[in-house]
């Protein structure tokens, strides 16, 4: 890509499209745009078709979806497939229809099978079931990996997929109903400490602050109690404002806390997804007969396991508890990057570290 070069980055405000954007300004490419929701639907076809008759961008990062965790996938199947199939559909065709030079499509690797030969190379996908708690999501991702292959052998495109490991870092989202499960966890505990330490102020600061407007903190520790009771943050006593010592917290988090997880911070991955704009092109993809290109870290670690760093890094000194009666998801989904790494990318971030940066930024955006 030329440093002047028009790129357009959908879901520029998400957490992958804004750590993108970071990326390429800080690399010297002075001619970035995007669109948020209000300025542009990109589930409307004809908002879509206008917008790349009028702008032309001569690249495209197609990062925009919807997306959320276990829970959320299982509960909003419909919007999950359709709003991504929409979305998808019409910036891939538009960008076919106004000539743009390379376009990078955003997967996930839960378009693997959920039974996957471990780690899982490129060749696995469509080699069995999906998980059934995420399938509509995946099946729209399957969609626009397939759609970009298509449209690269019959119009001879150059629309590059990647399959990125499970992500967090900067701008995730923190939502205990709909996020995935590493800033879920920051959140939980996060918010099990400020309760230990019987931190009103803090628990109204959070996240939590939308139910408590206009309202008085000293009338309020019951309702903050019952709410955080809806995520499984309990205390065995009731929440004393003139209480200065600790709180005997617990907290509860779905699933047996044995699935294995692989984690990839947000900033690794813009580079690769620079890296692959500007050194691997679809003829690889044809030549190695693959569809994708999956980018991972290696960092897989137990979801009990990941609990418990978190809590180290937070401070939390309450205690953590799995309900085995909620679902697990995928008991294990470890990418096989050996053909990104050989093509001279490698990661910079380790998961620890990761962690810690990330769990800063949450504290200060939720100041």
């Amino acid at each position: 890509m030329e440093k002047s070069a028009k790129i357009f980055i959908a879901g520029h405000k998400g957490m992958v499209g804004s750590a993108i954007w970071k990326n390429l300004k800080n690399n010297g490419f002075t001619n970035l745009f995007g669109r948020s929701s209000q300025e542009l639907d990109l589930s409307n076809q004809k908002s879509v078709e206008s917008f790349f008759e009028k702008e032309k961008p001569e690249y495209v990062f197609l990062a925009a979806a919807k997306v959320g965790g276990i829970k959320a996938n299982n509960k909003f199947r419909a919007e999950f497939i359709y709003n991504n199939l929409q979305i998808q559909n019409n910036i891939i065709h538009q960008s076919y229809l106004s000539g743009v030079k390379k376009l990078l499509f955003l997967g996930s690797s839960c378009i693997y099978p959920r039974d996957s030969q471990q780690p899982m190379k490129e060749e696995y996908l469509l080699t069995g079931e999906l998980e059934k708690t995420n399938e509509p999501y995946a099946i729209a991702k399957i969609s626009g990996i397939k759609m970009c292959e298509s449209y690269n052998m019959q119009y001879g495109t150059n629309f590059v997929s990647i399959m990125p490991t499970n992500l967090y870092g900067p701008n995730d989202n923190f939502d205990l109903e709909t996020s995935h499960v590493l800033p879920a966890l920051i959140r939980k505990i996060h918010l099990g400490k400020l309760l230990e330490e019987t931190d009103l102020e803090g628990l109204k600061n959070t996240v939590y602050a939308d139910h408590f407007k206009n309202e008085t903190i000293n009338n309020e520790p019951e309702k903050i109690e019952k709410i955080l009771e809806r995520f499984g943050i309990t205390t065995s006593n009731n929440l004393k404002i003139e209480k200065s010592s600790f709180q005997p917290v617990s907290i509860t988090l779905w699933g047996t806390g044995e699935p294995l997880r692989e984690f990839l911070h947000v900033d690794d991955l813009a580079k690769a997804c620079s890296f692959v704009m500007n050194n691997i092109d679809s003829n690889y993809l044809i030549k190695n007969k693959i569809t994708h290109i999956n980018i991972g870290s290696n960092d897989e670690i137990k979801i009990k396991e990941l609990a418990r760093l978190i809590k180290k890094i937070i401070g939390f000194n309450g205690q953590l508890k799995f309900d085995n009666s909620k679902l697990d998801g995928t008991p294990r989904k470890l990418l096989d990057c050996s053909r990104l790494i050989k093509c001279g990318w490698e990661k910079s971030i380790h998961l620890n570290e990761g962690i810690i940066s990330t769990y800063d930024w949450y504290k200060k955006s939720s100041l």
